[in-house]
């Protein structure tokens, strides 16, 4: 993708302009129950208050309305693809989305009740990508893709913009880290207007391909990838979000599989949401003193998203 370059800030606040309406302009709110608990001013940026309960319409409505084409499809293992159906119905759209056998049910329901047809297909991100871009030949659709686009990356930066809107003082930014869409739109938007701001990213331990790539300085491909955290397992990352955060991010975590599901266990305790694996992970970064250390005393963690499935909220409660 050599002559695709990386979104500048007005493209992130021209997004901004096109969302606006459809994406929420989500709350950003300190937790006082976290703050008192880890020692410093810990905000929530509440994308799981989003129409479809993540941060994912931000991009896809941004790339699906500069799209002339009447057929859109996508591959996805659950909210890329709920918000392409969610934008593709919005902007009336036919749209076919393809998921891995195994995805979470309640996100393939979501995808079909915006009018979508879902296509199964295949275990990793490459083979479906592979089928949705077949399904795109044959039907003379236009294929979106999850998180290595320009206009997906200053969707999600949009995010990153009202974060630098709603809070005057940020010491540090905690994304988690999938394919790098949200950390590389985020990263783009803070480095332009609080450049002192640091962000981090945060990878399960069984799938940190952005750091991997980043120490490599190239893309690392991941042999099966796994986590509970299903939004964050693509096997490899993309060019050009390895390129945003070469240049914006100033630093990877990983954590492994039970910290996550203890961060999101106090998210539901402390602070009343109901965030899905992806979007606790960012807490998970604070239970080690170490790297807790890093962060300064003002930390913003963002909540990616909260489409939750009902047997996984089921076994954390009880």
């Amino acid at each position: 993708m050599p002559h695709e370059r990386l979104p500048t800030i007005a493209d992130i606040e021209a997004a901004g302009r096109r969302i606006s309406g459809v994406a929420s302009r989500t709350p950003l709110v300190e937790s006082p129950a976290l703050s008192r608990k880890f020692g410093k001013r810990i905000y929530l940026k509440l994308e799981c208050f989003q129409p479809i309960r993540v941060f994912k319409i931000r991009g896809a409505y941004n790339k699906i309305s500069q799209i002339s084409a009447e057929k859109i499809v996508a591959a996805s293992s659950g909210n890329h693809g709920i918000a392409v159906a969610y934008s593709s119905r919005l902007l009336r759209k036919q749209c076919t989305v393809v998921v891995p056998t195994g995805a979470v049910k309640e996100k393939i329901e979501i995808i079909q009740e915006n009018g979508a047809e879902v296509v199964k297909f295949g275990k990793y991100h490459a083979d479906r990508e592979e089928k949705a871009r077949e399904i795109a030949g044959c039907t003379a659709a236009t294929f979106v893709p999850p998180f290595n686009d320009p206009d997906i990356i200053a969707g999600q930066g949009t995010c990153g913009l009202e974060i630098a809107q709603q809070l005057d003082q940020v010491d540090s930014v905690i994304v988690p880290v999938g394919g790098g869409g949200l950390i590389s739109g985020i990263a783009i938007a803070i480095k332009s207007l609080k450049p002192s701001t640091r962000v981090y990213g945060v990878e399960p331990s069984g799938a940190a391909k952005m750091q991997a790539s980043l120490k490599a300085g190239k893309i690392v491909r991941v042999e099966d990838p796994k986590s509970i955290a299903d939004g964050l397992i693509p096997a490899s990352v993309g060019e050009l979000t390895l390129e945003a955060c070469k240049k914006n991010v100033d630093g990877m975590f990983t954590v492994p599989d039970d910290e996550i599901l203890s961060a999101m266990r106090l998210l539901i305790r402390e602070a009343h949401i109901f965030p899905e694996p992806s979007g606790s992970a960012p807490l998970a970064v604070l239970s080690k003193q170490e790297e807790a250390n890093k962060l300064g005393d003002r930390v913003v963690l963002v909540i990616s998203g909260g489409n939750v499935s009902l047997s996984l909220l089921n076994r954390l409660i009880s």
